[in-house]
This record gives C-alpha cells, sequence and structure tokens, in this order.
C-alpha cells in the first residue's frame, strides 16, 4: 500500500501569538484607559478587584509595550510569517464611548505593525481579546447592552482605517464562546456570573453575533483584500462510554461551542437552539436588520486547541480542570502539570470535524504547553531551558496537523500560544510558561525582564525553514 506523503502546503503561515493585556503592560500610559484585565488579578475565574492592584501581573507584563521592536526581531530570527496579536480597545478608546480615539493609542499599533512588516512577518489582529475597557463594562454591563454594538462599530471602523495597509488578517473576538463560563472575562459583563439571567447571557452572545457580523460587512468594504475570521475555543468531546446517553450528552457539548461557529459560518442561528432557548425561558430580542447583518459570514475560521474532553450523561462522574471549558477526565490521556489533558490525535479529529461541517478554510491561532520552565546554563555557558518537553508536546501536535492536511483540510497556518513568556490568561502566573523565549520575570514581581531563547527555539526555527519537513525526519 503506497503511503502518503505528508507535508505543508506552500505558503502556510507559520508564526506565534500573544494577547495584549497578557504582554503589553504600560495599563496606564499614553492616554489608555483601564480594561476588565486591569482589576482582574487572578485570572479568567479569580475575582475582580475595585481598582487595580500591584499584585496584578498584566499591569506590567513582560513589557512588550516598550520592549517590542527587540522581540519582533527575536520573532524575525524565529522565521515567524505571521504574528498574531490583539488591539487593546481601552489604548484606542479609552472609556469605549469616547467621540474621538486616542491617536498615541492608534501609534503604537502602526509602530508595532510596521515593526512586522519590516521582518516580512504578516500581523494577524485579534479586536477584542478578552479585553472590554472598563467603563463599558461598568455602565452598561458590557456586551448585555446592545450600544455596545455601536461602541465597537466606532473602534472597528477607525482601526480597519488605520490599519488597512498594514493588516490583512482579522478576528472579531478571541474564543467567543468562552462568554458561556466567564460572561465578566470574555463579555465584559460586570453582573456577577451567579446572578447573570441565561436571557441576559444569550442577548449578550446576540449582540456580539450581530457586533462581529457587522465587523466582517465593514471590513470588506473598507478592505476588499483582507480575511475577516471568528475564533472558537476549541475543545473536541468523546463519549466517556459507548452507552447511547453518553453520545447524546456528546452532542450537547459539543453544540455548546459549534453554536458559535454555526451563527458566524452560517449566518443564521441554527435549528437545536431553538429547543434549549424555549426550555430555558429565553427570548432573543433581535431589532429589525439583525438577521441581515448576520448573513456577512467570515472567510477562515480560527481556533485555540489544548486540549480534548469527554462527556456522559453520569452526575456522579468527577469533572476535571481545563481552559474555562471542563469535562470529564479521558482515561487514556496523561496530563500537563495544570491538569490539562494531552491530546494530539484530538486536534487532527477537531480539524477535520470544523471542515466537514463547513468546508471553510482553518487557521490554529492558539496552541502549546504551559509548565514550569528552569533556567539553566548549557555546555557553552549560555542561560536557556532544556523544555524537550514543550518540542514534544508541539512535535506530536503538529504531525497531526500534518495529518489532517492529508485528509484534505485547508489551513491556513498555525501560530503556537504564547511565542514569549507571558502572563497566563487563566490564573495571571508567569510560572505557567508556553514561550520559546524566556522571560526574567516572577510571580512575586521580581525579576530583569531580560529575555533567553529556550531549546524549542532552535527546534521551532528549524520547523518553520523547512516548512514542516523537520518534523518527519527521524533522529
Amino acid at each position: 500500500m503506497k503511503q502518503t506523503q505528508l507535508q505543508f502546503p506552500d505558503g502556510f503561515l507559520w508564526g506565534g501569538a500573544v494577547a495584549a493585556n497578557q504582554c503589553e503592560g504600560a495599563y496606564n500610559e499614553d492616554g489608555k484607559g483601564l480594561s476588565t484585565q486591569d482589576i482582574a488579578p487572578r485570572g479568567i475565574m479569580g475575582p475582580i478587584t475595585a481598582e487595580p492592584t500591584a499584585d496584578n501581573m498584566k499591569l506590567i507584563g513582560i513589557d512588550f509595550y516598550h520592549r517590542y521592536k527587540d522581540d519582533i526581531k527575536l520573532f524575525a530570527e524565529l522565521g515567524f510569517k505571521t504574528f498574531r496579536t490583539s488591539i487593546a480597545w481601552s489604548r484606542i478608546f479609552p472609556n469605549g464611548d469616547d467621540a474621538e480615539a486616542n491617536e498615541k493609542g492608534l501609534e503604537f499599533y502602526d509602530n508595532l505593525f510596521d515593526e512586522c512588516l519590516k521582518y516580512g512577518i504578516e500581523p494577524l489582529v485579534t479586536i477584542s481579546h478578552y479585553e472590554t475597557p472598563l467603563h463599558l463594562s461598568k455602565t452598561y454591563d458590557g456586551w448585555v447592552n446592545r450600544k455596545l454594538i455601536g461602541f465597537y462599530e466606532r473602534y472597528v471602523r477607525t482601526i480597519f482605517a488605520r490599519y488597512k495597509d498594514k493588516v490583512k488578517y482579522w478576528i472579531t473576538f478571541n474564543e467567543i464562546n468562552s462568554v458561556l463560563h466567564a460572561p465578566y472575562m470574555s463579555g465584559g459583563i460586570f453582573t456577577d456570573k451567579e446572578k447573570l439571567s441565561q436571557q441576559d447571557l444569550y442577548q449578550a452572545i446576540h449582540h456580539e453575533f450581530v457586533a462581529s457580523a457587522l465587523a466582517v460587512k465593514i471590513g470588506h468594504e473598507m478592505l476588499p483584500g483582507a480575511k475577516f475570521g471568528c475564533m472558537i475555543l476549541g475543545v473536541p468531546n468523546y463519549p466517556l462510554t459507548a452507552h447511547p446517553a453518553d453520545m447524546l450528552a456528546t452532542l450537547r457539548q459539543d453544540r455548546e461551542i459549534l453554536f458559535f461557529s454555526d451563527v458566524q459560518v452560517r449566518g443564521a442561528y441554527p435549528r437545536y437552539m431553538e429547543r434549549y432557548f424555549r426550555e430555558n425561558g429565553i427570548a432573543i430580542a433581535m431589532e429589525p436588520g439583525d438577521a441581515e447583518i448576520l448573513q456577512h459570514t467570515v472567510d477562515f475560521i480560527s481556533f485555540s486547541y489544548y486540549m480534548s474532553s469527554c462527556a456522559t450523561a453520569d452526575p456522579e462522574k468527577k469533572r476535571g480542570p481545563g481552559n474555562i471549558l471542563s469535562g470529564v477526565p479521558n482515561p487514556y490521556l496523561k496530563a500537563s502539570d495544570w491538569g490539562w489533558q494531552i491530546d494530539p490525535q484530538g486536534l487532527r479529529y477537531f480539524l477535520n470535524l470544523l471542515y466537514d461541517r463547513y468546508q471553510r478554510p482553518l487557521f490554529i491561532v492558539e496552541n502549546g504547553l504551559g509548565a514550569v520552565d528552569e533556567l539553566v546554563t548549557d555546555a557553552s555557558g549560555k542561560q536557556t531551558v532544556l523544555d524537550d518537553y514543550r518540542i514534544k508536546y508541539l512535535q506530536d501536535h503538529l504531525l497531526q496537523v500534518a495529518e489532517a492536511i492529508a485528509d484534505g483540510v485547508e489551513l491556513i497556518g498555525y501560530t503556537t500560544w504564547g511565542c514569549i513568556d507571558l502572563v497566563s490568561a487563566s490564573t495571571a502566573e508567569l510560572r505557567k510558561r508556553y514561550g520559546f523565549i524566556y522571560v526574567d520575570r516572577h510571580d512575586d514581581g521580581s525579576g530583569s525582564l531580560a529575555r533567553y531563547k529556550k531549546k524549542s527555539f532552535a527546534w521551532y526555527q528549524q520547523v518553520i525553514a523547512s516548512n514542516g519537513q523537520s518534523l518527519f525526519e527521524k533522529e
């Protein structure tokens, strides 16, 4: 039997990803307003504070705001074809509802994108990445209020006009489905999660859907050569057993995720949500014109992938930790230091699931291993991290990506999460490191912020230089 030759397509966009709130710092410089992140010192699921506090690692992050030129130079040395980052909404509109944009904020991203383009690195920009202006959260209850569509539209028009010649790939919302489990961080919803009604939650989701589709519509008008994508938090689900009840539980759990891509890719609400809305007393207030706006569908589907999950109808089964979403642990899989189960084949499965469902180009924009790294001195006297565990994780996942491409999946690119160490979104720690570049900063606030190349730096550099062929070479 002839074996398929695995390969990555020409022009494949290799790169890495960060988020403004996890790396930039400079939370109150050059006219930036406060965001929801600035009063969340414990991460996505943690409590919020009245004001920014010194223990919030994100206020300084890794000081990317002042060090981006050196960091982009390192990304260029890695060979990046693309770099995913986000724009901090409150850097452009400090309160979110301002009449005029903050010029200093606009200038920063001008400079950042110019620096990327200088090295031939394509910016991949997330418009809203867990970072609603705090004023919009407190005053309007975030996306619960329909007025946010207008504020978002003003923001979108401003950045599209400013960066139309610099950015070709845009993502409307980061992990939009995460609002189900982290309404404050994902949707800027200030109402306590335990008091938030299902009606208000799904109305907020509707407002985000309209805003996302409106951004695609405006983008296609203003930037005809650009591509606009949605992004979902991707967690494929397996039935814990072959029991039919577990199969139905898996279907329900899958639909928690696919509902969000169904609307943004197909341009309408799926019929399976009608029963859910009816049984939970949810009536979406859809204004005239909303249905037409939703028909402006995305050009590509991007997603994060860190783990898979199991589903079961048995309420006695223990749920495990996860990246916002959590499920029943899979007895066949090992887990990371943070309990996230490692499943490279799940990535191939999820790629096929999405492509079979939509036949739309896909983009893996987050994947990586959060681990405790130790800075050591190697045989040559250089400080580094011997992160063979990260190399193995990425190698195993990328081999499955190649299999999915051979399966027929159309894939634009792959950006590893936290290509340079940054503050974790889920826990707000720095000890949970993802990068190819070690940053000397620690959870007690100490450290020089110096950058050091890890062992994985040279490994990924070779992967990119060979367009993935080094993955298939036997040692």
